[in-house]
């Protein structure tokens, strides 16, 4: 019954009554981005949601379109920008997925959505990431985030779907407010980008 129907309740109340609470916060943010990055201040990206249909994740976008002489973009590190840096160190950045929530495009707690790319990799147990709602944070998040293999990511998020409840997501939710509130476990090979999924990692 909760992974039918009351999971899906608390996610939307939660995502509105969180949207409402932290709308200050929101706009603030949206402003500062809006006039840093030339009116963009949103990441859009299609990403596979539940049963692996398509939907277009939102982010606060932390880093500008500057490109080279030669019409590429610029390295990750020199198009962030300062306010960028901050969003995504405080975790600011996944607010706007409280919308995605609020849609029903994910969960607050489920498997991080992936690149549509690294489907055809994946084996059939790793398929199965896509049997619930993706998530803003996951077991795998609260578990080692970046500092694990994939392989140990795809095995927490299986875990997760085998043993989802209200009690796991409590402890997801609550173990999520913990890091970021006290930047707990956060270093230098947790906050680094992961290595890309390629079939065998």
């Amino acid at each position: 019954m909760y992974r039918s129907f009351f999971k899906r309740l608390i996610d939307f109340t939660a995502s509105l009554i969180g949207l409402l609470l932290i709308s200050p916060v929101f706009i603030i943010v949206t402003i500062i981005l809006y006039m840093q990055n030339n009116g963009k201040p949103f990441f859009f990206q299609e990403r596979p949601g539940k049963d692996a249909k398509p939907f277009h994740i939102i982010k606060f976008k932390s880093m500008t379109d500057a490109k080279d002489k030669d019409g590429k973009l610029l390295p990750d590190n020199e198009r962030i920008t300062a306010a960028g840096n901050f969003i995504r160190k405080t975790s600011l950045d996944e607010i706007p997925q409280l919308i995605n929530v609020l849609k029903g495009d994910m969960s607050l707690i489920g498997p991080r959505p992936l690149l549509f790319k690294y489907i055809p990799l994946y084996n059939q147990t790793q398929m199965r990431r896509h049997e619930v709602r993706p998530g803003i944070t996951g077991w795998a998040q609260v578990n080692g985030r970046n500092s694990i293999s994939w392989t140990d990511k795809f095995n927490l998020d299986i875990y997760y779907i085998d043993n989802l409840s209200l009690l796991l997501d409590i402890k997801i939710l609550f173990l999520t407010a913990k890091k970021v509130l006290v930047r707990e476990g956060i270093n230098q090979s947790d906050s680094r980008p992961m290595m890309p999924f390629d079939g065998t990692n």
